[in-house]
């Protein structure tokens, strides 16, 4: 028998130990108790400047304004209507940005004359702002739903690919020696070898992918839309309504903020093999 076929059973009553350690702090002390802090004592702060007099609240109202918007809006069911339109375009770009991500950084990585030949011209696209895109799309796709669609695969596609292509590229070639001296077959050797390898980046890149969906779906919703949190936005802006503006970005920051913690909480299973300064806190 091999190393490889027993977990070590230190690392194991560590990694007891470390869970119990943390069952033990108090509630408030947790990762999302700990992350509302900032936030919070900022808001706190805000809406003391503005009902003291200290600042005014017409270009940036108080929390106070804003939660009566964000009200207001979800009573008169519109918030919800456009939160779905938003998050429905940005999961089907993103989805759609990571298939072709994956793909194409997995070809890149792999083969080195492929990466010499797409690298450079995705190099360059990456570059392009997003705004850029939209005259082309509007022109290719229309208005409608196609366009932001697209768009939001262009922004997701970029990441997943970068993450994808240097992982495997840079995998150590020792470890891909190692598990031919064990007689891997080319499956086994994926399965026990590379995607371990390349799994922590990969993770890294669909993050930063799912960050630029978020991002790039205010531009999509630029582009004519009826509906979305970045029609609210340009709804506000034209109609000199700076708390409904607000309001969206903070909308976009709790979806952004939650979606993100989603996807590190279905993918931190594939993970629990690593032992790094940050699992043994």
């Amino acid at each position: 028998m091999t190393t490889l076929d027993h977990p070590d059973e230190t690392g194991l009553a560590g990694a007891a130990s470390r869970d119990a350690g943390a069952r033990g702090l108090p509630g408030w002390l947790s990762g999302v108790g700990v992350g509302l802090v900032l936030p919070v004592a900022l808001a706190a702060g805000w809406e003391l400047a503005v009902a003291s007099g200290l600042a005014g609240g017409r270009l940036m109202p108080p929390p106070s304004r804003i939660f009566a918007t964000l009200v207001d809006l979800s009573g008169s069911g519109e918030l919800a209507r456009h939160i779905t339109a938003t998050v429905w375009r940005v999961l089907v770009g993103f989805a759609i940005g990571v298939v072709a991500g994956t793909a194409a950084g997995a070809l890149a990585g792999y083969s080195a004359i492929v990466r010499r030949l797409v690298d450079p011209t995705l190099q360059g696209l990456r570059a392009i702002p997003s705004i850029a895109w939209v005259p082309l799309f509007i022109l290719w796709l229309g208005i409608f739903e196609e366009s932001k669609i697209a768009l939001i695969a262009v922004g997701v596609f970029f990441p997943v690919y970068l993450g994808v292509m240097a992982a495997i590229a840079s995998v150590d070639r020792k470890i891909v020696e190692v598990g031919r001296v064990f007689r891997l077959s080319g499956p086994a050797l994926v399965r026990r070898i590379l995607l371990p390898a390349i799994l922590p980046s990969y993770v890294v890149a669909l993050r930063s992918g799912l960050g630029l969906g978020w991002m790039f779906v205010v531009a999509a919703e630029f582009m004519g839309a009826s509906e979305g949190l970045g029609y609210l936005l340009v709804d506000g802006q034209q109609l000199g309504k700076p708390d409904q503006i607000v309001a969206a970005i903070l909308v976009f920051a709790v979806l952004g903020k939650l979606t993100d913690a989603l996807l590190a909480a279905a993918t931190a299973p594939f993970l629990r093999w690593q032992d790094t300064v940050e699992t043994a806190r």
